[in-house]
């Protein structure tokens, strides 16, 4: 274990890629993975003034893997692997669970394995970012404090599955109450945005050439969403969302940096894909 330690405008921002090589990155890397989509018949409940009811669609879960000289971080832990073994996908409660490409095997193109992992954190509770949070047993978690209060808390709320965090190794969880420097220089900072669920939180990666990327969790889900400041009718918080939004949107004018709307489509097919990567 390696030791601890603006807005529209920035939407065009263009990107070089490079191929990754295998040996760990002597500077900060961002690797976009692709970890499964999830496919709605109603897209109903993604907007509590009904915006989208009865109306279809998908929703990307991407992971993105962080390669710092300290260590390297997952941000995210997507649908699952489990669900990759049915090319069809896998029909659950509210979505059909598609995964083309394991997070194993992506991790694997890059010379290493989810036992290698140094840090994990995460946006969120729900499980389309927790899905194979049961393979990092071996990292160091990040984890807001509220939002793991939320998941343990009985009766279970809804959308959580606590079981999905049952590999959370107590000796290694670094609790926070807010923002958090994760590497201590600045480079890669958790932003508190709740509201989504009460410890919702955002990424915002300073890398040394392209310079910020923001990762939104989902306090956005489309484009049109964030214009709109439309929210799903499960948030935990209308009001801390409008709050989070606000918040969010101005560090965005104050620090320009390029947004990814993590369940968008759009957003998301637009980033280069692992093993390339962003620096």
């Amino acid at each position: 274990m390696r030791p601890l330690i603006g807005l529209i405008a920035a939407l065009a921002l263009s990107f070089d890629v490079a191929v990754a090589a295998p040996s760990p990155s002597p500077q900060l890397r961002l690797y976009v993975m692709d970890c499964g989509r999830a496919e709605f018949k109603d897209l109903g409940p993604f907007s509590d003034t009904g915006d989208y009811d009865g109306h279809p669609g998908t929703l990307m879960t991407p992971c993105f893997l962080i390669r710092h000289p300290k260590g390297d971080m997952l941000w995210e832990a997507g649908l699952g692997d489990k669900y990759a073994a049915d090319s069809a996908g896998v029909a659950l409660p509210n979505y059909r669970a598609v995964v083309p490409n394991t997070v194993e095997s992506q991790l694997r193109e890059l010379g290493i394995g989810f036992a290698d992992i140094d840090y994990f954190a995460f946006s969120h509770g729900h499980p389309d970012h927790l899905g194979n949070a049961h393979k990092l047993g071996n990292a160091t978690w990040v984890v807001n404090a509220k939002e793991l209060a939320w998941i343990d808390s009985k009766p279970a709320p809804p959308r959580t599955n606590a079981a999905l965090i049952a590999a959370r190794p107590a000796d290694r969880t670094v609790l926070i109450e807010g923002d958090h420097d994760v590497f201590g220089d600045g480079s890669v900072r958790i932003l508190a945005a709740p509201g989504h669920t009460p410890g919702h939180q955002v990424l915002l990666v300073q890398l040394p050439r392209h310079g910020a990327v923001l990762l939104s969790g989902d306090l956005y889900h489309s484009e049109e969403n964030r214009q709109q400041r439309r929210m799903p009718v499960f948030n935990v918080s209308r009001a801390d969302t409008l709050a989070s939004m606000e918040r969010i949107e101005l560090i965005l004018r104050n620090r320009p940096a390029k947004l990814v709307i993590q369940h968008s489509v759009d957003s998301v097919k637009s980033l280069p894909h692992s093993p390339q990567f962003i620096d």
